[in-house]
């Protein structure tokens, strides 16, 4: 049997026009962009070009694309940016988070809350992907605050109500930032239309660029203070020389995801139905988290009641199956998912496995993957 990855939400391939894309700027075309020579121009001009083709992909102006080097360096800017740039104007932010958040925007929230550069508010989110919008706008108020809210949960896959929130952030001093690391070439991420979104994240390995890659959309006129310091680059928010080669792959991936989205997300909504259908009829015991609520097409989190995760993920594991529990940004923790227990509750006893598709996922693949779990679990429960 052949190996079946389905882990596409940790990360993925490099796809071959990505590559292609990249290879000059790791070869010939391997000037400073910061230098006035030939070589630093051509590289410059590389930059520009991927920077407009970053832009033209989500709707935006070319000067609001801003280069950093991956999605929790984004999340960090976008958050520890507007809440450094509003305590300087006006004192410690109302920071306010969704429960559900990645941990880039969690940990990072927390350490600002700590540090007396935010006041920390963290708003609950539905089993639905619904939340109190009238709560949160009576909450959030008519002083300065920062909003960060996910766009796409990257456990369950639950869709948040990202336009709604652009539609009360609006034409109010909120800044509004959403991590779109999981939405980008599943979902319609169309910022000419939600003009309330003042920042937002993409990275690159999630959607088939290289690692260490990534865009902070930065809306014009949002003040962000930068985290680090050193030279002008990217309108002195994140300085340092560009991975020239690396944006031009990121620009690349993010045009060809955006391109492909309609026809990709109908093809990954069939295989996580049958995946879904399939577990949930030749086991008891099993339910789909977020089932309930809207969902982006390439993630299944599927709980397993009577095994013991760890147990689980090791044996699909040894039989070529690759998936995984919570993010795999916590993969060496010992606790749960913090999204499920913010979803269900604290207490849940079931086993908790992310089954993410992508472009390596086929019909045998998920048909393999959905036996191979059967024989795991019903062999663990009954040596438990």
């Amino acid at each position: 049997m052949n190996p079946v990855y389905l882990d596409h939400a940790a990360t993925t391939p490099v796809r071959p026009e990505v590559q292609e894309a990249m290879i000059p700027f790791a070869e010939e075309n391997f000037g400073n962009p910061s230098s006035q020579h030939r070589w630093g121009r051509e590289a410059s001009a590389a930059l520009e070009d991927a920077r407009a083709e970053a832009a033209a992909a989500l709707g935006v102006r070319n000067g609001e694309i801003c280069f950093v080097r991956g999605g929790t360096e984004g999340d960090n800017l976008a958050l520890g940016g507007a809440c450094h740039a509003t305590r300087e104007t006006a004192g410690p932010a109302s920071l306010w988070v969704s429960a559900i958040e990645h941990h880039a925007v969690l940990h990072l929230a927390e350490h600002l809350a700590d540090t007396g550069s935010a006041r920390l508010n963290v708003f609950p989110v539905r089993p639905d992907g619904s939340v109190d919008l009238d709560a949160l706008g009576s909450a959030l108020g008519p002083d300065p605050a920062v909003l960060s809210c996910m766009w796409v949960n990257n456990e369950t896959g639950i869709v948040l109500p990202v336009e709604a929130l652009s539609e009360l952030t609006r034409d109010t001093d909120v800044i509004f930032h959403t991590d779109a690391v999981q939405a980008v070439g599943k979902l319609d991420v169309d910022l000419s239309r939600l003009d309330g979104i003042d920042l937002l994240t993409v990275s690159g390995h999630k959607i088939y660029g290289p690692k260490g890659t990534g865009l902070l959309f930065v809306r014009g006129g949002t003040a962000l203070t930068p985290l680090l310091y050193g030279g002008g680059q990217e309108r002195r928010l994140r300085p340092g020389t560009e991975d020239v080669g690396g944006a031009v792959g990121l620009a690349t991936a993010l045009r060809l995801a955006v391109e492909e989205r309609t026809r990709e997300a109908e093809r990954l909504s069939e295989l996580r139905t049958l995946l879904e259908r399939r577990l949930t009829s030749e086991l008891d015991g099993v339910v789909v988290a977020g089932d309930e609520a809207v969902r982006a097409p390439h993630v299944a989190n599927i709980g397993f009641e009577g095994v013991d995760t760890s147990m689980l993920l090791i044996n699909l594991d040894l039989e070529g199956i690759a998936v995984s529990g919570a993010s795999a940004c916590q993969s060496g923790s010992s606790r749960g998912s913090h999204v499920i227990e913010a979803l269900y509750g604290p207490g849940s006893t079931r086993a908790h496995v992310r089954y993410s598709l992508g472009r390596l996922s086929d019909d045998d693949g998920i048909r393999q993957a959905v036996d191979t779990t059967v024989d795991v679990v019903r062999r663990l429960r009954d040596t438990a």
